[in-house]
Order: structure tokens, then sequence, then C-alpha cells
């Protein structure tokens, strides 16, 4: 079996280096720390609200995954999705991203192992 990191460990990494390079993110739900699912609400100078999570690409490997709706019309919309998730998945992260290049930024930190 090959070594990876937490979840707890990847959203501290993701939280830092978005601090470190004066984007912003917030853990909105935590999750099981060792193992918990991680979706990604990403957004650049808080519009264009989308979701991303972790999860497994074609080719077996770490990688960001589309997920929720396409067209967010408001807040509201946001909020009701990741926490339909979460009472779907308790062990569920959900994390907002607010950074410049939002995907970019998060898949250089979530698909690292």
């Amino acid at each position: 079996m090959t070594p990876r990191l937490t979840s707890a460990m990847l959203v501290s990494a993701l939280v830092r280096r978005a601090d470190a390079e004066g984007g912003s993110a917030m853990v909105l739900a935590k999750g099981d720390p060792t193992s918990g699912a991680i979706l990604l609400l990403l957004l650049e100078r808080g519009i264009n609200p989308r979701f991303v999570e972790r999860g497994i690409g074609p080719d077996g490997r770490a990688a960001l995954i589309p997920s929720g709706p396409k067209d967010l019309a408001d807040e509201s919309e946001v909020l009701a999705y990741w926490r339909r998730r979460r009472e779907r998945d308790p062990d569920l992260w959900v994390v907002e991203l607010d950074i410049a290049g939002a995907e970019r930024f998060a898949a250089e930190t979530m698909t690292l192992c």
C-alpha cells in the first residue's frame, strides 16, 4: 500500500499555502482527520463559485473532480449543496478557497499523493 497524507494534513497545507500567497481558505466543516473526503468551494475574488472534490482520476492518481451544480445562482444554493453533502457524509471536509487560479492552486496541494 502506498503511504498517503491524511485529510487533515492536506487541508492544513492548503490553508497555510493560501494564506502565504495572499488568498484565503476557510474550513467550513471538519471531517474525519485521517481519511475524510475533501470538498472544495472555489472562488476568485468572492465570485464564480464552483465545487470540486479530491478523488481518483482516470489514471488512478489523486485528482480534483468537478462536483455539485454547474450554475450556482446565489449563496443559499452554495450553502444548501455542501450542507446536504455533509448530512450524507459526516466525515466530509468542506473548505472554501478564494484565490487567483483557485483550481490550479488547489490541485497543486490536493493531488500530492
